[in-house]
């Protein structure tokens, strides 16, 4: 792996994002991933099957047939004679960090007309929890952990595993973490079929999303005693360390109870500032998250330059 294809790879996502011309066209690569993970799960899901190995059986057909399409399509593009901008081409789908953005501005714009049930509709586009309800601070909060949370899994996981295992690594943990978001869930239906997804997905992650964390505390100029204290009262071992180390950077409180699907989940609220999170904090937010990107980018070229 040579890491001016990382570099390149995110200079291609931050310039345009994955276009909505091209999303009407082709889709997402993610989309195709998704088909054959929902493929399996109609069919295998069942409670007269071995649900366990089945789940596992889905996970893996996933991510070797995404590796391996990966590495061909690299192999593919070498002997075209693109070599690695040919690859970070491939490479720039599996990076979310000007579509991130791109997600969360609409819920900003749309609260500062002071428009809620637009700003309802934009945060339900990134977030699995009922919105219909949800009052401006309750939007405000929803979209600030979105943007932590995916922080981790959009942007710092696939450049991790794109400098780690190449173009086949970076899909991989696509596929593991499309996977994670489609069954990897506790409710009845999938909790023996996708829990071998989650566990996976959740080692996946674990290394990017301190690196993460750490990375939004420096950009925000503070957040490490909240992070410290807090990342561990997320139900998921990882996205309570962005999640918290954003609270922590924007002294605002962040989870709390929420509902999904009209079920009320009591969660533990991370950190100790203000609930009532305003579009000032959503601003800061945000520039708090491009801060924290391009600290990225500058980790990156630090290993390309020591290499």
């Amino acid at each position: 792996m040579t890491e001016p294809v990382a570099l390149a790879a995110l200079a291609i996502e931050a310039a345009v994002g994955w276009p909505g011309w091209l999303y009407a066209r082709i889709g997402h690569p993610v989309g195709g991933i998704a088909r054959v993970i929902g493929w399996c799960e109609r069919r295998w899901n069942r409670p007269d099957l071995p649900r366990q190995v089945l789940g596992i059986a889905t996970t893996l057909l996933a991510v070797t047939m995404t590796a391996g399409l990966a590495a061909l399509a690299e192999r593919g593009v070498r002997a075209l004679g693109l070599g690695w901008a040919g690859v970070a081409v491939l490479a720039w789908p599996a990076l979310a960090q000007r579509s991130l953005y791109d997600h969360v501005r609409p819920v900003v714009l749309a609260l500062e007309r002071g428009d809620l049930p637009a700003a309802r509709r934009a945060v339900g586009m990134i977030v699995g929890r009922d919105t219909a309800t949800l009052d401006e601070a309750g939007v405000g909060r929803a979209a600030i952990e979105s943007l932590a949370e995916s922080f981790c899994d959009g942007v710092v996981a696939p450049l991790f595993w794109l400098l780690v295992g190449g173009l086949p690594g970076v899909w991989a943990y696509k596929a593991i973490n499309t996977g994670d978001s489609l069954i990897g869930h506790r409710e009845e239906r999938w909790r023996a079929f996708g829990w071998a997804t989650a566990r996976i997905d959740d080692v996946a992650n674990l290394i990017p999303a301190r690196i993460g964390a750490i990375l939004l505390c420096i950009a925000g100029g503070g957040g490490w005693r909240v992070m410290w204290r807090d990342a561990r009262r997320h139900a998921s071992p990882n996205a309570g360390w962005t999640e918290a180390a954003m609270a922590g950077a924007l002294g605002v409180r962040l989870a709390g109870p929420v509902v999904y699907d009209g079920i009320l989940s009591d969660k533990q609220w991370i950190g100790d500032g203000r609930a009532a999170v305003t579009t000032t904090d959503l601003r800061r937010a945000l520039r708090v998250f491009v801060r924290a990107c391009v600290l990225l980018w500058i980790v990156t070229g630090v290993i390309a330059w020591a290499r």
